[in-house]
């Protein structure tokens, strides 16, 4: 009589081995949903943003420690904010077919677990930036996160056709974060740095509203295009555009920017402008998208015009 081996004992079993993918896999689900929570395209804002305002401040490399330092609790602060949101947002992002697969409404991940960690990192962002950065840092970071979370998201977004231009208020802090990181203050730059985001994002995200218009009138959302109609949307997607623009020109001018900036400056502020005239006078939704695309694509190169200016 043969007896197996001794090391076949501790190799599983085929239900085993297909538990233990199993588990492996709902790890993943979890940790995927977790991080959508923190709405990765915010991340990716701050990202663009906040690095190159260091460098202008710093007027150089700030180093690895202070960047890293300044990321990680503007991601806490962004990404608790995102959590928060989409805990008070559930019942409308059920309705609306944008989000309706977004971990909440979809059941993976529950509401109350939600808002605990959406409250936990987005407030532990304030002690991390006091204790590794500064305390402007930390209380412009906590201001952030509370304007989206109670202002915005309580109250401007379900109450006034005016949500999307005044919570742009928490979406331009990151540069002004990254900026009184290295400064330790909030000068003429750094207000500048935000008010280039705060005129960017209404012609940005508007882009992307029209196209959902009956998604918002669904859900009972006062977005423009839902209060005040296509042709009004439009009319201020042009007027913000330009005075995005305006603004760009005079932060080179105040911040003594040089030919790189002001070429990215006139050429991609011109084609902003642009584009949301072609917007403005096409039908319906026609172009918003290709307009989405270009503002981000605009504002990356913007701002990595303005990291490029100190080093070269």
């Amino acid at each position: 009589m043969t007896t197996k081996p001794a090391q076949y004992d501790t190799l599983p079993t085929e239900p085993e081995a297909e538990m233990g993918r199993l588990a492996q896999s709902s790890v993943r689900q979890v940790a995927r949903d977790y991080f959508i929570l923190t709405k990765p395209s915010i991340m990716l804002l701050l990202l663009i943003t906040t690095i190159p305002a260091m460098v202008l401040a710093q007027d150089g490399w700030p180093g690895w420690g202070p960047v890293l330092a300044t990321l990680v609790g503007g991601m806490l602060a962004a990404g608790g904010a995102g959590a928060v949101n989409m805990y008070y947002d559930r019942e409308i992002d059920a309705i609306m077919s944008r989000t309706r697969k977004r971990p909440i409404p979809a059941g993976r991940v529950p509401a109350r677990h939600a808002l605990i960690f959406g409250l936990v990192i987005g407030l532990g962002s304030g002690p991390w930036l006091w204790l590794t950065v500064n305390g402007i840092s930390a209380l412009l970071a906590l201001a952030a996160f509370l304007f989206y979370t109670v202002v915005y998201t309580v109250y401007l977004k379900r109450h006034t056709v005016h949500n999307t231009v005044l919570g742009g208020v928490a979406g331009a802090m990151p540069p002004l974060i990254g900026w009184a990181a290295v400064t330790g203050d909030v000068s003429v730059e750094g207000l500048l740095l935000f008010f280039i985001v705060f005129f960017w994002q209404p012609p940005h995200f508007w882009a992307l509203a029209l196209g959902l218009a009956r998604d918002y009138e669904r859900a009972g959302i006062p977005m423009m295009p839902v209060v005040l109609g296509e042709r009004e949307t439009k009319r201020q997607m042009v007027l913000w555009s330009v005075l995005t623009f305006m603004v760009t020109l005079i932060f080179g001018a105040a911040a003594w920017l040089g030919w790189i900036y002001f070429a990215v400056a006139i050429i991609g502020g011109a084609g902003f402008v642009w584009i949301s005239i072609g917007v403005a006078r096409a039908p319906g939704a026609e172009g918003t998208r290709p307009m989405f695309r270009y503002s981000t694509l605009y504002l990356a190169a913007l701002f990595f015009a303005i990291a490029l200016e100190p080093v070269l």
